[in-house]
């Protein structure tokens, strides 16, 4: 039998997500697709299929910085997780599992519906809300990992954002950016391939404007108090059809960053 979510929030409907950084439009584009969030074929399939090549590096980042063993059952038990932007839920249940105490929130309510729903038919209580992280903050909320995953590209205003995501980091906890570099092979790979040649996403999902160079992110990381520990690239292999860590930043990559306890 499913358990029920823990938050005291719940059952409560959505109060509404508001803030300086949401991007109407891509909030509008997302819905569209909320239906689809766990079809392994459908639109997010390519989420589905980089999925295990960041949840790796995130367990072991959350392992080391808290003397956790990676290949316990639940070595995440006690840690109290946030998940900017998450959709519908497809790295708040891994982390779930995986022991820790997770809140996800979206500025999409049709995600969050999605979400709840599967989090409560794979009998998870994680506590989803529709809600910022600006509100977050503001609410003097904090966690002990906060995971801020392809999301920085799809708002209005990215340092509002880093500020408000880093604000919600613990003394001695992590946040953990992934996003896309802007260069001109993420230009051709993440926006012309994947969006009009491979038809992964549909076009116009990504800006390449929008997208961050790891010297900026760790900018951001910087002034809201944290420090750059480690960054990590994501590489796809079209013959394996498959996602890998790799020293290239290119295009996709992760930056792990602390704050001093």
């Amino acid at each position: 039998m499913a358990r029920t979510p823990k938050d005291r929030r719940s059952e409560a409907p959505p109060s509404g997500a508001t803030g300086a950084t949401v991007d109407e439009a891509e909030i509008a584009r997302f819905a569209a697709l909320a239906g689809e969030w766990w079809d392994p074929r459908g639109r997010f399939a390519p989420l589905h299929r980089m999925n295990p090549a960041r949840l790796r590096p995130i367990r072991d980042a959350i392992c080391r910085n808290f003397g956790r063993d990676p290949n316990g059952a639940r070595p995440f038990d006690g840690l109290r997780i946030v998940d900017l932007g998450c959709g519908g839920g497809l790295v708040c249940e891994p982390m779930a599992r995986l022991g820790a105490d997770v809140t996800g929130i979206d500025a999409g309510s049709e995600a969050v519906e999605i979400a709840r729903a599967h989090a409560a038919q794979s009998g998870l209580a994680i506590d989803y809300r529709h809600d910022t992280a600006e509100a977050l903050a503001g609410a003097g909320e904090a966690f002990d990992i906060v995971l801020n995953l392809e999301v920085v590209e799809h708002v209005s205003d990215a340092g509002a954002f880093m500020a408000a995501a880093g604000a919600l980091v613990k003394p001695g906890g992590l946040q953990i950016v992934a996003t896309l570099n802007r260069t001109l092979r993420s230009m051709a790979l993440g926006v012309v391939a994947a969006e009009y040649v491979l038809r992964w996403v549909p076009p116009g999902t990504h800006d390449w404007r929008r997208f961050l160079r790891p010297s900026e992110v760790a900018a951001h990381l910087r002034a809201a108090g944290l420090s750059v520990e480690r960054a990590i690239g994501l590489t796809y292999s079209p013959l394996t059809d498959s996602w890998r860590e790799s020293g290239d930043l290119g295009v996709n990559y992760m930056m792990v960053a602390q704050r001093a306890a």
